[in-house]
């Protein structure tokens, strides 16, 4: 991994994007399930984790990203935008490959107290903006924080397909990313979530085991993870909705038909 810009006083900000699933619920089209797993596959021409790089790469903020792949992956070699390095040390769960690449930074040079932004690949819908968003109100905070959004509709507890509770949906609060916490402290809690066999599904869980509560930063209904064939429908639109339309060349104007020539005044023209 190319090392770093040499370390301030100030700490720095890091990207993370673990690229190791297959993510089989959300495949787009039956046929290419057995090749090309989800955060691979075109969202409007494109692999839909290039625009999740594209996003972080337009982010002056964040001093490199990382790409974690499963050994043997190679999709992304030459196609990576600059400040982006793939390294494939991806593992069996989402934990064990931001473990592996929180180690990869780490001996790249990157310090216990830097931040790392860890953000799902499928989330291809977020914007410079919204990654800004979180280190403005993160940066500063003891512990770190995540993207989320407050939950909008009644939430139902379900058993065998029917209800058996509603639940409450007050502070209730749907978890995004990035997850923005300290290298170091993100490191100790995803390695004892693992060793205690705790089950954590993102790295706010983690942290949470560890007794720590991190801070909920309001995010966009547009920053949803492609999980089922028709995401895939919607965040098409919606990229398509920000690229804007090429300029339509203009219309020549028809050369002007010349007039024919008067004939000059004389008494005799006369009727």
């Amino acid at each position: 991994m190319t090392p770093p810009a040499p370390k301030s006083l100030i700490p720095r900000f890091f990207a993370l994007i673990p690229c190791a699933g297959q993510g089989t619920r959300a495949i787009a089209d039956p046929a290419q399930q057995a090749s090309l797993p989800k955060q691979y596959q075109p969202i409007a021409g494109v692999p839909m984790v290039m625009h999740t790089l594209k996003a972080f790469a337009g982010v002056p903020r964040i001093a490199s990203c990382l790409v974690v792949v499963a050994p043997g992956d190679h999709f992304l070699e030459g196609q990576t935008p600059a400040g982006v390095e793939v390294a494939a040390c991806g593992g069996a769960s989402r934990a064990a490959s931001v473990l592996g690449g929180l180690a990869q930074l780490a001996a790249g040079g990157a310090e216990a107290d830097d931040w790392v932004l860890v953000h799902d690949a499928a989330r291809c819908l977020v914007t410079g903006a919204l990654i800004d968003q979180l280190i403005d109100a993160c940066h500063s905070d003891p512990v770190g924080g995540l993207l989320a959004q407050p939950v909008p509709d009644t939430l139902k507890q379900g058993q065998q397909g029917r209800v058996v509770a509603t639940v409450p949906r007050d502070e209730t609060w749907l978890a995004q990313t990035p997850q923005m916490f300290r290298l170091g402290a993100l490191t100790q809690a995803l390695t004892m979530a693992v060793t205690l066999g705790e089950a954590v599904t993102d790295e706010a869980s983690a942290m949470e085991a560890a007794g720590l509560a991190p801070k909920l930063v309001r995010g966009s209904a547009h920053n949803f993870k492609v999980t089922w064939p028709e995401d895939f429908v919607l965040a098409e639109a919606l990229i398509r909705q920000r690229t804007p339309a090429p300029p339509r060349p203009r219309a020549r104007k028809p050369a002007a038909t010349p007039a024919a020539p008067v004939a000059p005044f004389t008494p005799e023209s006369l009727p």
